[in-house]
């Protein structure tokens, strides 16, 4: 028997606790886990609370991430006492995720624990900073250098945001972090960003070509402020979408698109394939300053109060990332 938050849904609702389960009940795969530590990500808040269809089969263990060791496998790539990372590939939704001491999964969906990081500050990273380094690729890989001019990055202060922020400054750029919560202007300012402004100035509707400022973005926001830093990004630059805290709407014009030559670059971190991955935790590993962890991952909790964080997270109530220790 091991602990496990575990959602059910009957026709009176959803419903969501702590409890005890058996390992005859966990679902298919050739690797199973010791799982240390997970984390609470906005689509575990989601799923966690019903407010959105996230869980797609019943019973569920949300978490979308774990980093755990190994103890059995009948994959080939991974052997007892490997410590393992899983970031997304649809867990937490169709496959029991990251959120109880063990787990079971296709050794497919898994990638090494790379050697600068200890499996709390991967959790720390998680999928939100797994996520900011596919959009930093995202853009270096489209051809955006530093000299070019300011980076944008949306809702700085979430997890994506933040680590977002953090690689950014480290690769040379110079950053604008955009948040709601003033009170943050140190907080971001010790990740990297140079200037900081309020999300506000871009979160209504704007004009559809507005004066050129950025040389490329990374926006975890979508709706009105992804438009909107869109008709504000310079000729030839782009944008690294990833994410939908405001609306997953796009009431756009092609008019940045066919008149700057901006790019448009949607970021999937969830069905990634393990070379861009692998990439991104490369970045990681080079990148981003384990001593930034404590700033970005400052908080941790058990497994008993991840139901009650959920909500929090989703209000929020939250700065950076939130680390849940399983076996407390």
């Amino acid at each position: 028997m091991f602990s496990a938050v575990l959602i059910n849904k009957d026709e009176s609702g959803q419903s969501v606790e702590l409890t005890q389960v058996d390992e005859s009940q966990m679902m298919d795969g050739d690797v199973t886990i010791d799982v240390a530590y997970s984390t609470l990500n906005y689509k575990d808040g989601l799923a966690i609370t019903g407010s959105s269809p996230v869980v797609r089969k019943f019973p569920m263990v949300p978490g979308i991430d774990l980093v755990g060791t190994v103890t059995e496998s009948s994959h080939s790539d991974w052997k007892a006492g490997d410590t393992v990372v899983l970031n997304g590939w649809g867990v937490g939704e169709t496959h029991w995720g990251g959120l109880a001491q063990k787990a079971r999964l296709p050794g497919d969906y898994l990638v090494p624990l790379v050697d600068a990081f200890t499996p709390r500050q991967a959790m720390a990273i998680g999928t939100a900073g797994y996520t900011a380094a596919l959009c930093v690729d995202a853009l270096v890989n489209h051809g955006v250098t530093p000299d070019q001019g300011e980076i944008l990055v949306t809702g700085a202060t979430g997890g994506v945001g933040s680590v977002a922020v953090a690689l950014l400054a480290k690769a040379g750029f110079t950053v604008v972090a955009a948040t709601g919560k003033a009170s943050e202007a140190d907080y971001l300012k010790k990740l990297g960003a140079s200037d900081i402004i309020d999300r506000a100035e871009l979160s209504e509707k704007g004009k559809p070509l507005q004066r050129e400022r950025w040389a490329g973005v990374v926006d975890s926001v979508g709706s009105f402020t992804l438009v909107n830093a869109c008709a504000q990004t310079k000729y030839r630059g782009a944008v690294a979408a990833c994410g939908l805290a405001q609306g997953a709407d796009f009431a756009a014009t092609v008019m940045p698109f066919i008149l700057r030559g901006v790019a448009l670059l949607g970021v999937d971190s969830v069905m990634a394939p393990k070379e861009p991955r692998l990439a991104a935790w490369k970045r990681l590993a080079a990148d981003l300053d384990p001593a930034i962890l404590d700033v970005i991952g400052g908080t941790e909790i058990g497994l008993s109060e991840s139901v009650e964080a959920a909500s929090d997270l989703l209000a929020g109530k939250v700065r950076g990332r939130i680390v849940v220790d399983v076996n407390k």
